[in-house]
């Protein structure tokens, strides 16, 4: 990926957020991605099975080249009821073909009277009662099935490189889409830091994620340089896969360093704020001391505006992994599955080298 160059934005943020260094290497080749939208599908798999009663409906949405946030606003109209009031658990990518589910009040109003609703590139597959509104990160994960078009490079690289992700996970990187067309929140990001900051704004909720990802982006990516991104330190807190547990670790013993090897726990990095509840000791404490220090501005206006302290994986799991060539040299179709919060862009970097991650229209 080229990098953008800018005269506000250090040179450091660019290269975490956009060039942070793989874990497998060089990328197998190149290929195109997103030719059409139907190269890029993503289905979100729910935490929780719909109540089958209350005073909201979850609706179970496809749309194609459609931006989240416009499609919970027509939502919004044929309800009748304020866009604040449609909920959902993520945004996905404009460019593609996703199912994904949106929540409104009931109201007197059916769950099977969703059933068919459309707008312009949306569709409402299915449609179930449901005892709240569905709130944001509700996930247990996404399916992705993605077709890469015109691949260069041999076969059996590729392969080789797919059964070492299946094998080992993936460094869990936030993707590209988390700063920006041409790194655009980044540089809103920039000029933040030079304002007063406004705590408990929740208009500035973006702005704080991609301060966060900048951190933990050069955590993991310092972590990768020393490999020991896969590596339990002594003090650190690790994490239970597939879920937002974790504990910290006083000792590693061969316990901890076989529940690692098979990806039954992940070293952690931070998502930096405030707050007692994460507590750090020993080699990690001060790796990550160190390493901050190079962004005590972005520190500071986190705390300024009260993020709260939490801890992130630094490794996916890339579960149930399955591709296949298609015939006369029409691409690669990829099909995996990935944790909540996890980007399909981390996996992709590791296979190939492609002009731009980031279509437009992402939402």
């Amino acid at each position: 990926m080229t990098i953008v160059t800018s005269d506000i934005l250090p040179a450091h943020w660019l290269a975490v957020a956009l060039d942070a260094p793989r874990v497998f290497g060089s990328p197998c080749g190149s290929a195109e991605l997103r030719q059409q939208p139907e190269d890029f599908r993503v289905d979100e798999r729910l935490s929780f099975e719909p109540a089958g009663s209350g005073s909201h409906v979850l609706l179970h949405i496809e749309k194609r080249d459609a931006n989240t946030v416009w499609v919970a606003k027509k939502i919004a109209e044929a309800a009748r009821i304020r866009v604040h009031d449609v909920g959902f658990a993520g945004l996905k990518d404009r460019h593609a073909v996703t199912r994904q589910w949106f929540s409104v009040p009931a109201r007197g109003r059916s769950a099977a009277s969703w059933e068919g609703f459309s707008g312009e590139g949306f569709t409402v597959q299915a449609a179930s009662l449901h005892n709240r509104k569905l709130p944001r990160g509700a996930l247990k994960g996404n399916r992705f099935r993605i077709v890469l078009r015109d691949v260069q490079g041999p076969k059996e690289v590729f392969e080789s490189r797919l059964k070492e992700m299946a094998t080992h996970g993936i460094a869990n990187y936030f993707g590209p889409q988390r700063f920006g067309r041409d790194a655009g929140n980044l540089r809103a990001l920039s000029e933040a830091l030079a304002s007063s900051p406004r705590p408990g704004d929740r208009s500035i909720g973006w702005l704080i994620s991609t301060a966060r990802s900048v951190l933990f982006n050069a955590v993991l990516a310092e972590r990768i340089r020393l490999r020991n991104w896969q590596s339990l330190l002594q003090g650190e807190r690790a994490n239970l896969d597939g879920s937002n547990s974790s504990f910290v670790v006083e000792t590693v013993d061969e316990t901890i360093k076989e529940r690692l090897a098979r990806l039954d726990i992940h070293p952690t990095g931070p998502l930096f704020g405030n707050g007692s509840k994460v507590v750090l000791g020993g080699e990690i404490a001060a790796l990550e001391s160190r390493l901050l220090g190079e962004y005590v501005d972005v520190q500071h206006w986190l705390s300024a505006v009260d993020a709260e302290a939490a801890r992130r994986p630094l490794r996916a799991r890339v579960e149930d992994l399955q591709y296949q060539w298609l015939e006369e040299g029409a691409g690669l179709e990829l099909q995996f599955s990935l944790r909540s919060g996890s980007f399909a862009t981390a996996l992709l970097r590791e296979l190939i080298e492609v002009s731009d991650m980031l279509p437009e229209g992402m939402d």
